[in-house]
Order: C-alpha cells, then sequence, then structure tokens
C-alpha cells in the first residue's frame, strides 16, 4: 500500500490596499517558520497556485488575488520507507557502498517524489547508513541529476560520511563523466571554466555569467567525432548543479536529449529531411541526456587507501553511439 505523504494547505486572500510584492516574498512572510529558499521549491514544484494556476517565483501578487499552497512535511528518516528496488552494488564494505544509479531515479524523497528513490532502495538493502544529511536523506554524500546515470559513493555511518564530503569539498575526489553532445570541437581536448548561476528565468535552470555566480571549471577529451556530434570523456574540477549540462550548453554544445538546455532541439541538418528524420528517431531512443557518472575515485577513510571505480555506459548510450557510428 502507498504512504499517505503527510501536507499542510494554505490558502491566502491577498487584501485590498496591498502593494505589489513577489510571490515568493510575500509567502515568505505568510508562512510560519518559511524560508525564501523552501517557498521558491514549492514554486518549482507547481505546489503553489494563484486564482488556480501555477505561477513564477517573481509574479507580482496583486489584490483579491487567491494564493493557494501545498506544503508537503518532509519526512523524517523512520518515515522513509525501505523499499524493495533492486540496486546495482558495485562496491560494498562496513563503511561504504559505490552504486550505480540507473537513469530516472531520484537520490532521495524531495518535493513530487516521496518514493522510488535511491534512499528508498538503501533503507530495504541496510540498516545501516549516516545520519549528517538533513531527514529523509540518509547517506547521500553526493547527488547525480534524475536523468543522469552513474556512480554514486553512500556512506554507512558519520566518520565516513564526513570524511568523504571533505574530499568533494577540497576537489580531490576523481569524477569522470562519459557524454554525447551536439557540434564538433575545433580542439580535441581543452577546458570550460566559466562561473555558473540560478537562471533568472526560470530557478530551476542555471546558466553561465561572466560577473555573477560561482565559478567552475570543466575538462572535456574528444573520445570519438560523429557526423554533427561528439562523444566526450569529461573530468570535472568543481561540483556545481547541472555543471556538465550547462557549460557544454552554454559554449553551444548541448549534451544530446538535454530537454533542460537545449540538447533535444535538432541544431544541425533540420533542413535535410533524411538527416532531420534520422535526428528524430535518435532522440526516440534516447529520452533523457546522454550524460554516465561512468568513474569515482577517492581515499577510503577506514581503510586508508585510495579507490578507483569504474562502471560500463549503459544501455541506451551504448545504443546511442553506435548508431551514430553508422553515418560517421
Amino acid at each position: 500500500m502507498a504512504k499517505l505523504i503527510k501536507e499542510k494547505k494554505f490558502r491566502f486572500e491577498v487584501p485590498e490596499g496591498k502593494k505589489k510584492e513577489r510571490l515568493d516574498l510575500y509567502l515568505t512572510h505568510a508562512i510560519e517558520n518559511a524560508t525564501r529558499s523552501k517557498v521558491q521549491k514549492l514554486i518549482d514544484a507547481d505546489l503553489v497556485t494563484v486564482n488556480k494556476l501555477p505561477v513564477k517565483a517573481n509574479y507580482l501578487i496583486k489584490p483579491n488575488d487567491i494564493i493557494e499552497a501545498t506544503l508537503p512535511i518532509t519526512p523524517r528518516p523512520e518515515d522513509v520507507e525501505p523499499e524493495d528496488i533492486p540496486l546495482e552494488i558495485i562496491y560494498e564494505d562496513d563503511y561504504l557502498i559505490v552504486v550505480n544509479k540507473p537513469a530516472g531515479m531520484v537520490a532521495h524523497p524531495a518535493y513530487a517524489n516521496y518514493t522510488g528513490t535511491l534512499v528508498n532502495a538503501l533503507l530495504h538493502h541496510t540498516k545501516n547508513l549516516s545520519g549528517l544529511n538533513e531527514p529523509g536523506r540518509p547517506g547521500i554524500i553526493h547527488r547525480l541529476d534524475k536523468d543522469t546515470s552513474g556512480l554514486l559513493v553512500v556512506a554507512k555511518n558519520d566518520f565516513t560520511h564526513a570524511k568523504i564530503a571533505e574530499q568533494f569539498n577540497n576537489r580531490t575526489v576523481e569524477r569522470e563523466y562519459h557524454a554525447v553532445c551536439w557540434g564538433k570541437f575545433k580542439d580535441q581536448s581543452g577546458e570550460i571554466a566559466a562561473n555558473i548561476v540560478r537562471s533568472k528565468r526560470d530557478r530551476k535552470k542555471f546558466s553561465t555569467s561572466e560577473t555573477e555566480g560561482r565559478h567552475a571549471l570543466t575538462l572535456y577529451k574528444v573520445l570519438e567525432e560523429f557526423e554533427f556530434t561528439s562523444y566526450l570523456k569529461i573530468n570535472l574540477k568543481t561540483g556545481r548543479t547541472h555543471q556538465i549540462r550547462v557549460h557544454l550548453s552554454g559554449i553551444g554544445k548541448p549534451v544530446f536529449g538535454d530537454p533542460t538546455y537545449g540538447g533535444r532541439q535538432i541544431i544541425y541538418g533540420s533542413d535535410q529531411p533524411k538527416i532531420k528524420n534520422r535526428i528524430q528517431n535518435l532522440l526516440g531512443l534516447m529520452q533523457r541526456q546522454a550524460l554516465h557518472a561512468k568513474t569515482i575515485g577517492f581515499f577510503h577513510p577506514q581503510k586508508k587507501e585510495k579507490m578507483l571505480f569504474n562502471s560500463e555506459l549503459p544501455e541506451d548510450m551504448k545504443l546511442l553511439i553506435e548508431k551514430l557510428r553508422v553515418h560517421q
């Protein structure tokens, strides 16, 4: 039986004479103990409506607007139900687990994703998970986007969690991704250095900026070139949200299939019916961004040795590359 998710519902009618104000600011003051960040997440998840319609955080409220908000109650660790979901475990010992996350799986329970997550699966697999995180995220040291596949390290105790998190903060964790992106590169290897900032137009997205945001550095190497795409090996020197996807999109070479950053637009051959049809078939095959966290390496804080783990490309990316090779 599905677990009933607890939630609070709020309804506000903007009074006459109220000056125009951003929706997120209004709700931050209207809902007890709310933060602006939390309110923005609610709005992004379409859990806030104005006059029965979803709106953006920067919507300016007006007198007589009816604002309705649904506030899910974040589950405590003991409230997150174990689920018998198969896990591809690459490595496990008494201190940590390295798991190969499939595309489509969310790392931990959050708005609109309370079941079917990696945490639900982990709780069924083991009772030993670290508790350093906020409630509902036991064991999770780092994350991958829902539709990015690949390797994740999970901590079984707080000491291991803290020490590996420290390595992420110090940028000493080795991370190699493989991706298929649009376009070809003048240089077969190089770097993309550009600040990453949350988009002002859409808070679910990020963009590059010369003056705002946080420094981000991505290294790439072209492994293969195809007719209108490239197969890349990518190493992260920083770990910003959506970093690879934003950086590649920022230089006009979005990850193939990426619905958020332009990877599902037909960038080449749209004026040639045969090529356009072939690309549409490839996009139909690749229902997500063609991005996989292939390798991860770190220093094991308990065993006192360097650990390096590798994973195979998932079947959808393998098939995509095979079909791209046909028309090199």
